[in-house]
């Protein structure tokens, strides 16, 4: 049975049950994403303030059979956010639910509603002498409830992993109106099935997520960050192995970066200052983060002329002070935006197992270049063996052009990784860009798993309608 619009009609019912001023108009922000690859179609935003309101919300979702669309902080890459025509859903924004409703220092964590922006999360465990690790360029706008939703990466994942890692509890409200009250701030509780691991990375497909446990770490009493010149993602991988074995857990991150990546910041934001007077065709970023006890600018000093010596780096910039710390970070994280700037053919987030990624990106180079007269970037967290392997056009040329190779580029890429037992989505999830892609690369039992999943917490299929799965019409 396909599902019911979220018309004027419904949305005067559901006001008459929700305190006033609950529902909106739904604004142009609401309908966007950041590629602007997805347009959403919706007419109402309901903006609860609390968890018993979102409750209510979904009960009268399903009972009507109106899909329901979480919207968080609008960061998503995969369109999980916005529902195109044919769905006219109900949009559900927690940005009111944003509180941070206890800290608990002695414990290590806190407990923060799905609202909360990532970056006040950050501030709230700073003032107690803490930290909430999870960081990635958009913490300024990413809310608590669509990290954990996608089950998001970013920068330091190698140290303290993905948000599944760094959540000890969820509340959530499932698609029958039950609000699934799992707050405890336990480290263990074998009792029965862990569905707050089923909550996160679902996208929203199975609940919404209203407040989190989250785990803090203790605050890296001195930190340390270098730029070192390789010459392959292969060496790259040995001096990680390196540092590994000379500061074990101390490593934040470790940034692969291609030689396209500085080309690009050169050619569209030349303000920012490169680390190298020559642009090499491989270097890596290197984050230490140590206790008292050690000296980082040592250990990264330790690391380089143990690399030095094996021959696999070639030159290498430690930084002084925190503000060439900073220079070192501002060109990592600009590469996206120069990227966006010269506009991509195809984007691909992957990952492959450590091992592999030398002869990874070797074919896939040597793939890309019998396509076409394509620049090829290639950066990202090797620590983990994620990758951002994306098609650009010819110096002077436009992506418009290659238009019609898009979906024919992200085939051969996609492919290539799974010949390499990888994955085709290894932070951004898979929304409603890569259902395609899940269908394709999917293990059969898995995705079968999910269907049934899916089926017995929300039969009336008013979850995030067309994300992750194929929503029948």
């Amino acid at each position: 049975m396909p599902l019911s619009p979220a018309d004027d009609r419904f949305a005067k019912a559901l006001g008459q049950k929700l305190p006033e001023g609950t529902l909106f108009e739904a604004e142009p922000r609401y309908l966007e994403e950041p590629r602007g690859q997805w347009h959403g179609i919706a007419r109402w935003v309901a903006r609860p303030r609390t968890t018993q309101e979102v409750a209510e919300i979904v009960r009268s979702c399903t009972e009507a059979r109106v899909g329901l669309v979480p919207y968080s902080g609008g960061t998503g890459l995969v369109g999980g956010q916005v529902a195109p025509a044919p769905y006219i859903p109900l949009l559900i924004s927690l940005e009111r639910m944003a509180k941070i409703r206890s800290v608990h220092a002695e414990e290590f964590s806190i407990v923060a509603e799905a609202g909360a922006i990532l970056a006040d999360v950050q501030a709230a465990a700073a003032d107690v002498g803490r930290l909430f690790p999870l960081s990635l360029a958009s913490e300024g706008s990413a809310r608590i409830g669509g990290l954990l939703s996608t089950n998001a990466g970013g920068l330091n994942v190698l140290r303290y992993g993905n948000a599944r890692d760094l959540c000890l509890g969820i509340e959530a409200v499932l698609p029958d109106g039950q609000i699934m009250n799992g707050l405890k701030r336990l480290r263990k509780d074998n009792t029965g099935y862990d569905l707050r691991h089923l909550m996160i990375g679902a996208e929203g497909t199975l609940g919404v997520i209203t407040a989190a446990v989250l785990k803090l770490a203790p605050q890296p009493a001195r930190a340390g960050t270098a730029m070192m010149v390789v010459r392959s993602p292969n060496d790259a991988l040995r001096l990680l192995s390196i540092a590994r074995e000379l500061v074990g857990d101390g490593i934040n991150a470790f940034e692969l970066i291609g030689g396209t990546g500085f080309r690009f910041l050169s050619e569209v934001l030349p303000e920012v200052r490169l680390p190298f007077a020559d642009i090499p065709d491989w270097s890596v970023l290197i984050d230490l983060g140590m206790m008292s006890a050690q000296d980082p600018a040592e250990a990264l000093e330790q690391i380089f002329a143990a690399a030095l010596e094996m021959g696999l780096v070639k030159d290498g910039v430690i930084a002084q002070t925190q503000a060439q710390a900073n220079e070192f970070w501002t060109v990592r994280e600009r590469i996206p935006d120069a990227n966006r700037m010269i506009g991509a053919i195809s984007s691909h987030d992957i990952s492959v197992p450590l091992g592999a990624i030398d002869e990874f990106i070797a074919k896939g180079r040597d793939m890309i270049r019998a396509m076409g007269p394509f620049r090829l970037n290639c950066f990202g967290h090797l620590g983990d063996g994620n990758l951002h392997f994306n098609v650009f056009p010819e110096k002077g040329g436009n992506r418009k052009t290659y238009a019609d190779q898009r979906e024919l580029i992200k085939r051969a890429v996609h492919d290539l990784v799974q010949t390499f037992d990888g994955s085709f989505s290894a932070e951004h999830g898979v929304g409603r860009l890569k259902v395609a892609d899940l269908e394709r690369y999917g293990d059969p039992a898995k995705l079968s798993a999910m269907r049934a999943i899916k089926t017995a917490l929300d039969p009336a299929g008013i979850m995030n309608p067309g994300a992750v799965l194929r929503t029948a019409m």
